[in-house]
């Protein structure tokens, strides 16, 4: 059995997370959207009151009406034989319909209908199909409501319409949902991560969806909230399950290395973390971007090295674990990380912290020899790692890190012949020159010194050509 589908058959009850019906589903304790769908679950609607006002049809009364009162038993014969009367009847309430408690009654009723039964949802696109009606439709307009629980259960059915029956969403009406979910992933305000969350361990399971939030930097959104303070681990579960789920395809996990901060952050919560659920989630999605990107393993393993991972497998190698394919994750990806640091280079090491965005002071930045012998190197790959000081300049806030990346371009400069006319090209030395005024004493200490170097080396080649005629 492949990775994906052993590791899926112990995870697969955490996709449906948001029915507390289902005496199989993994219910989310803090998931906003789940208690309140239990409270309307126990509010009653006046349907007789709608008919008599005219505000719904008499075939609508009936099928509603008639449904919301009978047992489970009963409710299962109305669907085989009138499924798609009630999919007419609750598409055509939720249109004609404003108030807000109805509304939400509605969508809870719909959702519960389609959670006993991932299969229903043929019922309501085949309505769709057969009377012209643009089901797609009828649940965006209810993302502009101004009721939180509204928007956000009418995204999970929008999710489980297009991911549990053979219909799938237009291009047009994809990019506008995952933009949407993008969006609220990563706003402030947002109070139903959890199923924002949910609608996206859904969406991605798709090939066609996967591709289409990968091209919209959908990795960087996920990221962003795992960064977020104090999240919960059910949401660092949810999350990083929606980054394992992109780590199955090779062009999509090899972004996922070049990324800086995906394997950090990975590595953080691997540290940090108690809940199994959550290790065995990194480790089978640091599994993947060791194995799918075949020419990149190595580079992939040099990251994980880099952020300190061997001592924190050694560790999780020697821990029981309830489930065996844990095991089996940590022990391969343990001996794959051991092979590549035996004959790791210094130049490897610091290829890979510079990719990390995470500098230390280690004896490779002070070492004279290391730069004698490597600084040529950093023209490598279009300069790259030329590329990536000078973003760390630009971007990071933290001291250290512009200190040493000050310090870096001093010493690619003072060893590599034409470094000046180099970082000149990159927009380097500009950076460099505006941390001399930097707030933080020690950053504008190493610019001094970078710019120091830059000047002296202009000066020595200058004399050496003079000399040569």
């Amino acid at each position: 059995m492949s990775g994906y589908q052993r590791l899926d058959a112990v995870i697969a009850t955490d996709i449906n997370m948001e029915n507390e019906n289902q005496p199989t589903g993994v219910v989310i304790a803090s998931s906003k959207l789940t208690a309140e769908a239990c409270e309307v679950r126990n509010q009653t609607v006046n349907w007789q009151s709608y008919v008599q006002g005219q505000m719904i049809s008499q075939d609508d009364y009936h099928a509603i009406a008639d449904y919301d009162c009978m047992g489970e038993e009963e409710k299962n014969i109305i669907i085989q034989n009138k499924g798609e009367q009630l999919a007419k009847t609750c598409l055509s309430l939720l249109s004609r319909l404003t108030r807000d408690q109805t509304i939400r009654y509605i969508l809870v009723l719909v959702d519960d209908l389609l959670n006993e039964d991932k299969g229903r949802v043929a019922i309501f696109h085949d309505f769709a199909k057969k009377n012209n009606v643009n089901l797609w439709s009828s649940f965006f307009g209810l993302l502009n409501r101004q009721d939180q629980f509204i928007i956000n259960q009418a995204a999970v059915i929008t999710a489980k319409l297009a991911c549990w029956g053979k219909a799938r969403l237009p291009d047009n009406e994809l990019n506008f949902f995952l933009k949407w979910l993008k969006d609220q992933l990563t706003s402030p305000e947002c109070e139903y991560l959890h199923s924002i969350a949910q609608c996206l361990q859904l969406m991605v399971r798709i090939e066609s969806y996967k591709q289409a939030f990968f091209k919209m930097e959908g990795i960087t959104s996920v990221v962003a909230t795992l960064l977020r303070i104090n999240i919960g681990f059910q949401l660092q579960y949810q999350l990083i399950f929606i980054l394992w789920l992109l780590s199955f395809d090779p062009r999509i996990a090899e972004r996922m290395v070049g990324n800086n901060a995906v394997i950090p952050v990975l590595a953080d919560i691997l540290r940090e973390s108690e809940k199994e659920k959550v290790i065995r989630i990194i480790i089978a999605t640091m599994r993947n971007l060791i194995e799918k990107p075949e020419e990149k393993k190595r580079e992939t393993s040099v990251a994980l090295i880099q952020n300190k991972l061997l001592a924190v497998l050694s560790i999780l190698n020697g821990k029981p674990w309830a489930d065996e394919d844990i095991q089996e994750d940590i022990e391969y990806i343990y001996e794959k990380l051991n092979e590549i640091v035996q004959d790791l280079s210094n130049f490897d090491e610091y290829a890979a912290e510079l990719r990390s965005g995470r500098l230390e002071w280690s004896p490779v930045h002070k070492s004279e020899k290391f730069w004698r012998e490597n600084a040529h190197r950093l023209n490598e790959k279009n300069y790259e790692l030329l590329k990536i000081l000078n973003y760390l300049m630009e971007s990071s806030t933290d001291p250290t890190t512009l200190c040493i990346a000050a310090h870096d371009i001093g010493e690619y400069v003072r060893h590599f012949p034409r470094g000046k006319t180099v970082i000149e090209s990159l927009g380097c030395k500009v950076k460099v020159m505006k941390m001399m005024t930097h707030d933080d004493p020690s950053v504008r200490k190493e610019a001094l010194l970078a710019v120091q170097k830059i000047m002296v080396h202009n000066w020595e080649y200058l004399g050496k050509q003079l000399k040569d005629v």
